[in-house]
Formats: structure tokens, sequence, C-alpha cells
């Protein structure tokens, strides 16, 4: 049974999550640091809680008929295994016995769109327009699921069956993923960091989707590649593995404090052909420096993050300026074009569902720049051994279909 001081505070924690714009995962380990009497399980209790109340908020208001997050947090535990009783017991003083009669009585498909989906009506609308309501709503419900937790093995030090054998002896058996040939899975979450596999480098966690993005790249030995946003570097390691540790990877971010959580893992990795270049925006000068001479470009673009929800579910709730998005978006993409050789490649890719944020540029920029054409992702599964059918020129995950994050990548080459 919760304790009367888990339910505040698990509406304490969602109240500051929602009010402000750093992520939950960090609010949550701020909060904890901050409530250290707060023993392992009531903090199991308390994000577990929360995580879901951000997964299913617009029902959960349904079901409350209120906004009231204390109200949302009494209704997720009343329709996941608590009584009205034990909720009153907690101290809960809120009308719980009604709200287990509208959830028990009530026909989810009778509902407007956007609580079914639980998703704030600007986004709802949207994918509705780029999908048809029942994929959106297919792709709406896995999106409110938990994603399992993917590795990429790092083949610089282990095959991926070596690395699935030392996890299983290690009392971490995972699954090998369906479409990455380096990626495996664990279904449920684990404190896999602390394994001595990880800690010899031998994987990171990563999502099967993104894990696809470098294998778009097709990056060779000896070349000089460039991650235009490189954040903590997750496909920067996997460049520098497939390119055996040979040529050089720069790693661009407008966030020195980015780029320094990414040291370590270079070290772990054992991987030494990466530089790390932090720059102030697309046109720095250490940017431009290196305009005409780069093989291949990934932009992994700044986005809304749609296709992350499974993982970040508080995005949802976030204010985002998508006019905003799309102009930095082109602008990174322009700038990152110009880095090219005659014959380079750019993969040009986002976490987001949006239409505005994916097709949309790429039309943009191939109708200001006729010197670049796209290469179709299927060509490039096939030569990666890749296991995945597109219909289109594009490489588009969705979480109902692929399992993975939704991700769109698009790769362009400039002509010889």
């Amino acid at each position: 049974m919760a304790k009367p001081i888990l339910l505040h505070s698990a509406a304490e924690l969602l109240q500051r999550i929602l009010g402000e714009k750093i992520p939950a995962d960090r609010q949550m380990e701020g909060y904890f640091r901050t409530h250290r009497d707060m023993g392992v399980r009531d903090r199991g209790f308390v994000a577990e809680t929360v995580y879901g109340c951000l997964r299913e908020r617009r029902w959960l208001e349904h079901i409350a008929g209120s906004a009231l997050l204390l109200d949302v947090v009494a209704a997720y535990l009343l329709t996941h295994g608590y009584s009205a009783r034990a909720l009153e017991e907690t101290g809960f003083r809120g009308d719980a016995r009604g709200m287990v009669e509208r959830a028990r009585t009530l026909d989810k498909t009778t509902l407007p769109f956007a609580i079914q989906a639980n998703l704030p009506d600007w986004l709802a609308e949207r994918l509705r327009a780029q999908f048809g309501d029942a994929e959106a709503l297919a792709l709406a419900l896995a999106l409110n699921q938990p994603a399992p937790v993917d590795m990429r093995v790092n083949t610089l030090k282990a095959k991926r069956d070596e690395a699935q054998a030392r996890l299983a002896q290690e009392g971490f058996p995972c699954e090998v993923t369906p479409w990455s040939p380096s990626g495996l899975r664990r279904r449920d979450r684990a404190p896999v960091f602390k394994t001595h596999c990880f800690k010899e480098g031998l994987f990171e966690v990563q999502d099967e989707g993104s894990q696809l993005l470098a294998l778009m790249l097709e990056p060779r030995r000896q070349e000089m590649v460039v991650d235009f946003c490189a954040g903590a570097g997750g496909k920067t390691l996997h460049i520098g593995a497939l390119m055996a540790n040979t040529g050089t990877v720069y790693a661009f971010d407008v966030l020195a404090k980015r780029l320094e959580k990414l040291k370590p893992r270079l070290r772990r990795a054992g991987l030494n052909n990466v530089r790390m270049v932090t720059i102030s925006h697309e046109r720095d000068a250490r940017v431009q420096r290196l305009e005409g001479k780069i093989d291949r470009v990934l932009v992994d673009a700044p986005c809304s993050g749609t296709g992350t929800l499974r993982r970040n579910p508080d995005i949802k709730w976030r204010d985002i300026n998508l006019a905003e998005l799309t102009d930095t978006q082109q602008r990174i993409l322009a700038a990152a074009a110009g880095l090219l050789k005659p014959g380079g490649r750019l993969v040009y890719a986002t976490c987001s569902l949006l239409k505005e944020e994916n097709e949309d540029i790429v039309e943009k920029f191939l109708a200001t720049h006729p010197e670049f054409h796209v290469v179709p992702a299927s060509e490039i599964l096939v030569r990666r051994h890749v296991p995945l059918s597109m219909t289109g020129d594009a490489l588009r995950l969705l979480p109902h279909l692929h399992q993975t994050d939704g991700f769109y990548a698009v790769t362009l080459e400039r002509k010889q």
C-alpha cells in the first residue's frame, strides 16, 4: 500500500516536470538527491507512477474529472491495481470511488481522439492528418508504452554473439535485434551499466533505430566524417567503430558540456579517431574551414523529439516552437552540405514524426541545391544486410511497426 507521503511526492515531482523545461529523468535525479530519506522501493514507486501519469495524462484527467495533479496521480493508481479503499487509506480525500466507477464503465472508443491517444491536441491533429485515424491511434498507443533497453555492440571489441554470451553470464540475457546487425535487446529495464561487459566497452545503450543512422552513412576507413550535432556522441561512437578506428570523425556540438560526456565513452570504446569541436553555431569558423573537405556528414538535427515519447513522455506536454525548429533545421542542413567534397554523402535525420521536420525540410533543400540527389534507403539497407523494406526513398521507422523509436533519415549525395 502506498504511504500518504508517496502520493503527494509523486504529485510534487509531476508538477516540477510539467512546470519546467528540464527533462524528466534529470528532474527525478535532482528530486531523489534532495529526498535521501526515500528508499529504493519508494523511489521506484514514485518514478513509475510519474512516468505512468506522463504517458496517460489525458485519459487520467478524464477519469479524474480534474486536471489537478494529485487527482491525476490517484486516477493512475486506481487504474493500475489500487482499490478506492486502499487509496482512501493513504489519506486521499478526492472522489476515489467515482473515479473507479468511471474507469469501469467508460468505453474508450467513444472518447475524442486526443484523449484515446493520450496526446496534446496539436500533436494528435498533426498525426491524424499525416497517418489517418487508425494508424495514428496505433502509433500513439505504441508511443505510450515503455521502451525496451537496446544496446549496440562495439564491434571493435566483440562480435554480437560474444557480447550476448558475456551478458548472459553476468545474469543479463538478451535477444538480438531484428534490424541492426550489432544490436541486442532486453525487454525489461536492468542495471546493465554495472556489468563488466559495459565497463570493458563491449556495448553502449542505444535505440535500435538510432543504430541504423550510422549505417545509412556507410562510412569507410581513412575518411573524414562529421557528426554535425553530436550531443553526447552515441552515433559518433558508432561511426568511429564502423571506420575501424581509422580516419577522422569530427564531433560538433554547440554545448561543450554535452561533448564532455563523450570523453569517457571514447576511452571505454577504445576509440582515438574522434576530434570533439565545440561550435557557436552552424556557420562557425571551425565549421567553415572544413568546407569542401569532408567525405560524409551526419546531421541528426535538433527536433521536436516526438518519435522518442516511449522514453521521454514529458516531451509531449512541453511547448514546441515548430517554426523556430524548422528554421534551425534548414540552416544546419545547408551549412553541413557545404562541407562535402564532390561525391560526398550527407544523412539528414531526426527523431521526429512530423512531416514539417522531415520531408518538407528535404524538399526545400533539394529545390535550392540541384547538385544533390537522394540515394534510396532500400539500396543502402540491402548493402548493410538490414532486412527492412522501405516504400519510399527515406528510412522511416515507427514504433508500432518496427519496435524502435520514431526516426526519419534520408541520404543525399553531392554530384561528382
